[in-house]
């Protein structure tokens, strides 16, 4: 059975930090504490002298003085591993953490996870060629060397890499080493932590090279690991579940976020608030337990995406260069369907085909696979259809030879109706209101990837008042944004109340707007 040694790098909270180490020895497991040399003596004597009589918990040798982004976070990694490995010799895997982690399964599922396949958990992408870098400097951090910390010498910083550059004492990747990066928590088994240290006392080269890369804890494991590991024996991802901002900040946790977090499909999870003594308790108690079955739903990070930008709408499609004298035709109309349910929307353009042979199109704007004709490339992808939307459209009426098109827009796209209706065509709009029922809102949640069938029906619960919001939300913008020409059909409405709508939004009689009016299955889920 896994024995696992937790690597602990900390630096504040020591009561926090004795709790932890208590928390996680109490079930068998081990220790290894790296408390930073910059924080204070007090604090290190209190945690030293709490679990100085628990044979589970290890200090490293030394403290280093560690800075965000310097080797000195590697270093610290490392004392911290060479402890683990000599005072525990029956651990089999080294789990990387630091003082805000907890875990979110308990220590028997963790176990049997790590018992279940004889491989390494790491992030380690090409460096080059994968995008795990979304901002910064990328090959500077490896090219020049780095002997003042950005954060704290911004100018000294920006100024020796100019000056490297201008002299020419920019250098090269070690031949033989393939450089990766990914996250800094990882778990490794005992052999592979073995044969990284083995490996810093052979490769000095390898060794001098990273002392002077700018945050190496994003590289050093990364890298060697990849080097000494077979391809096989690697699952390139993290088992603890964090999660960044926009802004690239961690995200932090709360005392209400413990089912979100116990349905992830990790062992821990950062950054807990210092805070959340109740989350942290139930947390606690969790690690310990036996016999707890794990619903995994794993929507964490599409559930936060949704959340957090729900008030970023003010976005808009700038009209592009080469679009600023365009337009579909003054003698053409473009008539616009929008419903938050697709298959609505769907059974009516296609009701209108039969009805009026309009050429009528799907959401040819959300979905990739809406049927089109070869256009020569311009509708091969979402991207390209919605950079040349106008293009499109004009390509669309000539295709047909018509001068009269209907396309449905999810209701989100508030944008992209807007540049339509600053064109010179004739647009119209036709909004179709559906009634969203509780079930509808689940489905849609996990069709969309912010819940699963496993979700916890509490999650459920909170969550639905948000969707719902969401989707009254999206009518009320194409209500505030003025559009003229906008018609309304409703789920609630009568065959006759929906007949008179429809025929002033295709311009066609009364009589073909009650045959489209009337489709018995125009509105059934």
């Amino acid at each position: 059975m896994a024995k696992i040694a937790y690597l602990l790098l900390c630096h504040k909270d020591p009561e926090g930090i004795i709790a932890q180490a208590q928390r996680l020895t109490a079930v068998g497991d081990f220790v290894a504490i790296h408390f930073d040399g910059r924080a204070k003596a007090a604090d290190f004597d209190k945690i030293h002298s709490s679990l100085a009589a628990n044979p589970n918990v290890v200090f490293t040798k030394r403290r280093a003085k560690c800075g965000w982004g310097e080797w000195s976070l590697v270093e610290a990694t490392l004392m911290a591993v060479e402890a683990a490995v000599d005072a525990f010799p029956r651990a089999t895997h080294f789990y990387m953490l630091s003082g805000d982690c907890m875990p979110i399964k308990s220590a028997e599922f963790a176990q049997k996870f790590l018992d279940r396949e004889e491989v390494d958990y790491i992030e380690s992408f090409d460096y080059f060629n994968s995008d795990w870098i979304k901002t910064g400097i990328k090959e500077e951090r490896l090219i020049y060397r780095h002997y003042f910390n950005e954060r704290t010498h911004k100018k000294l910083f920006y100024a020796s890499m100019h000056w490297q550059d201008k002299l020419g004492l920019t250098r090269k990747v070690p031949a033989d080493i393939a450089m990766q990066i990914g996250s800094q928590w990882w778990c490794l088994r005992r052999r592979t932590v073995e044969s990284v240290l083995e490996f810093t006392k052979k490769r000095r080269d390898v060794m001098r090279f990273f002392r002077t890369t700018w945050i190496p804890d994003e590289t050093f494991f990364q890298t060697i690991v990849r080097h000494i590991v077979p391809e096989h024996e690697l699952r390139t991802r993290t088992l603890t579940f964090l999660m960044f901002t926009d802004y690239g900040m961690p995200v932090t946790f709360y005392n209400d976020n413990y089912d979100l977090l116990i349905s992830q499909d990790y062992l821990f999870a950062r950054k807990i608030s210092p805070d959340a003594k109740d989350l942290k308790d139930r947390l606690g108690k969790l690690y310990a337990a036996k016999g707890v079955r794990f619903a995994i739903s794993n929507e964490g990070r599409s559930l936060f995406k949704f959340i957090s930008g729900r008030g970023r709408v003010g976005r808009r499609f700038a009209p592009r260069f080469w679009e600023t004298e365009s337009s579909l035709g003054r003698h053409r109309t473009l008539m616009m369907v929008t419903c938050k349910k697709w298959h609505v929307a769907k059974r009516l353009v296609e009701r209108v085909r039969q009805v009026t042979n309009l050429p009528a199109l799907d959401y040819l704007f959300n979905e990739a696979s809406t049927p089109l004709p070869d256009l020569g490339g311009i509708q091969s992808t979402l991207e390209k259809r919605t950079r040349h939307r106008r293009a499109l459209m004009r390509v669309l009426f000539d295709y047909w030879q018509t001068d009269q098109l209907v396309v449905c827009i999810d209701p989100a796209n508030v944008d992209l109706m807007q540049d339509f209706y600053n064109d010179k065509a004739k647009v119209r709009l036709l909004e179709i209101e559906c009634d969203f029922t509780d079930d509808y809102l689940i489905g849609h949640a996990i069709r969309v990837g912010l819940a699963s069938e496993s979700t916890p029906k509490d999650t459920i619960e909170r969550l639905l008042p948000t969707i719902r919001y969401d989707v009254k939300f999206e009518g009320d913008r194409i209500r505030d944004a003025g559009f003229p020409n906008l018609l309304r059909v409703r789920q609630s409405a009568s065959i006759d109340e929906n007949t008179v709508p429809l025929a002033e939004f295709l311009d066609i009689s009364p009589e073909k707007a009650r045959e489209i009016a009337a489709t018995e299955y125009l509105f059934v889920d």
